[in-house]
């Protein structure tokens, strides 16, 4: 169990997060959403041990994640959401990179780029340098790299960027059978539709707060809205987006 509680990031006088708590159970996938600047990076970067919270704690199976931050980054796998890799390697190279740095064991760690390679359709690009994929499948061996040691949390923050149609549709899947499989799953994301479509429960910041956290068809019940979209615009867009689209095409107009 992920579990987080009271957690609030300070940057100077300005708290990018505040008083933010929820709980991930084993075999739930948690929707984390908000618009930009609304602390989704903040918490996602807490939680993964590259920034330290001002105030309030992270515990995964009840232990605090600050006591020993090597141990908690050894059991979690992180997808972020620009691939920034070593264009030099290749893709084998740069998951045998990982995949050492994570003691995979050799015999294993071989299977498993072999796998990961063929199934995500890059092994035509064995020899290929990364500096010559596209981004789509840049991201394709992030996700490797995420899943390479058998992560018990996975963390996914707007991992569809770039991915082909037929990419986006194993992704789904994918983030659905982890969570089958026992594993705690947050996932960060801009597409609605895919959130509504995957995620056990949602959680809605803005402004660094909570303002939402609750199954997507809770949520659409207790608001009489139709989807998780409707659901989003209402708490989370301070503006009218259908005024704010007429008043664009007008004044290109002008």
């Amino acid at each position: 169990m992920l579990e987080v509680s009271g957690l609030t990031k300070y940057y100077g006088t300005s708290a990018a997060v505040k008083d933010v708590s929820f709980v991930v159970q084993p075999g739930e996938v948690l929707g984390y959403l908000g618009p930009n600047g609304s602390g989704k990076s903040t918490t996602v970067k807490m939680i993964v041990g590259l920034l330290t919270p001002t105030r309030g704690v992270i515990r995964f199976r009840g232990v605090d994640i600050q006591d020993d931050l090597i141990a908690h980054k050894a059991r979690l796998g992180y997808v972020p959401e620009e691939p920034h890799l070593y264009a030099y390697l290749t893709g084998p190279e740069y998951l045998t990179l990982i995949g050492r740095l994570r003691r995979v064991p050799a015999d294993a760690l071989a299977e498993k780029i072999d796998g990961f390679m063929r199934l995500f359709r890059l092994d035509a690009e064995w020899h290929t340098p990364l500096a010559a994929y596209s981004k789509g499948m840049r991201q394709k061996v992030l996700i490797a790299a995420a899943l390479l040691h058998d992560p018990a949390i996975v963390i996914f923050d707007e991992p569809f960027s770039g991915l082909d149609v037929t990419a986006m549709l194993v992704l789904k899947t994918l983030v659905q059978a982890l969570a089958r499989d026992g594993r705690v799953v947050l996932y960060s994301s801009h597409v609605l539709e895919v959130v509504e479509q995957i995620c056990s429960r949602v959680l809605i910041l803005h402004g660094g707060t909570v303002v939402a956290h609750d199954s997507v068809a809770h949520l659409r019940d207790l608001m009489r809205l139709p989807s998780l979209e409707a659901v989003f615009a209402q708490l989370a867009v301070p503006e009218d987006v259908e005024q704010t689209a007429y008043e664009m095409v007008a004044l290109m107009k002008r």
